[in-house]
């Protein structure tokens, strides 16, 4: 019974994605609990390994579907999940905001309170908020899939791409792109797909650091210390 709020989240996620009309989804069939235990129950595709020309439709889709206009704040209207973890997404109108306060603050604070950081090695609120002010553009929200790494897209027999297991949320496009380059990357034709139809911004690099290091802070609360020193490294280049 523990995994269906995560279950409903997943499957509130998928639909939202799946209303956007940008990138294959899917279909739910079937979310509840049996005899105590909760399941949810996916279409099932049969999928093969990724070749560069399906990177490349993948960078294409997901561009569409962060290219399409949103009228949203940051945020979304439900909380989720990012693997196990609580995940809020309280909504801001300013992207520094929401991703300080919902994002940063949150994994530091539970990594505190787990004794997987010091409490002297986390920046203050006033600190996250003037360096990420700083180093972030003009942000427009754009529907995110919120946790995409390889495990999380397949690609069917067909050759067409799905997303599987989101943690949405309307943010800034870029997170979903740090995601992707956090163990390994997409390959090249993934990228220069998706800057054909989102142009890549000045500073890139370095928001990719600070977006991957909210999910370097889940790793670390979810599976021990080794991930403290990339978290740490990335603390004290932007923070220390």
């Amino acid at each position: 019974m523990q995994a269906l709020p995560m279950f409903r989240a997943e499957q509130k996620g998928l639909a939202v994605l799946a209303d956007s009309k940008s990138i294959a989804i899917p279909k739910v069939l079937f979310c509840s609990t049996f005899e105590a235990e909760a399941f949810l129950i996916m279409e099932y595709i049969e999928a093969q390994q990724p070749n560069p020309l399906d990177f490349e439709r993948l960078g294409q889709h997901l561009a569409v579907l962060h290219h399409l206009e949103q009228n949203s704040p940051f945020g979304f209207k439900t909380s989720n999940f990012i693997g196990s973890l609580p995940q809020s997404n309280t909504l801001h109108e300013d992207w520094t905001s929401f991703y300080v306060l919902e994002r940063l603050l949150p994994q530091l604070q539970m990594a505190v309170d787990a004794q997987k950081l010091h409490p002297t090695e986390v920046p203050s609120e006033n600190t996250l908020i003037k360096v990420c002010t700083t180093l972030f553009p003009t942000v427009k929200p754009s529907l995110l899939h919120g946790d995409l790494w390889s495990g999380n897209f397949l690609i069917s027999a067909k050759g067409e791409p799905y997303l599987i297991d989101p943690a949405v949320y309307y943010g800034h496009h870029e997170v979903d792109l740090a995601m992707t380059a956090l163990f390994g990357g997409f390959g090249n034709r993934f990228y220069e797909a998706y800057h054909e139809v989102v142009p890549k911004e000045d500073g890139a690099k370095e928001r990719c650091d600070l977006y991957q290091l909210y999910y370097l802070l889940v790793h670390l609360n979810l599976f021990g210390t080794s991930y403290k020193g990339s978290v740490t490294h990335i603390l004290t280049r932007y923070f220390g």
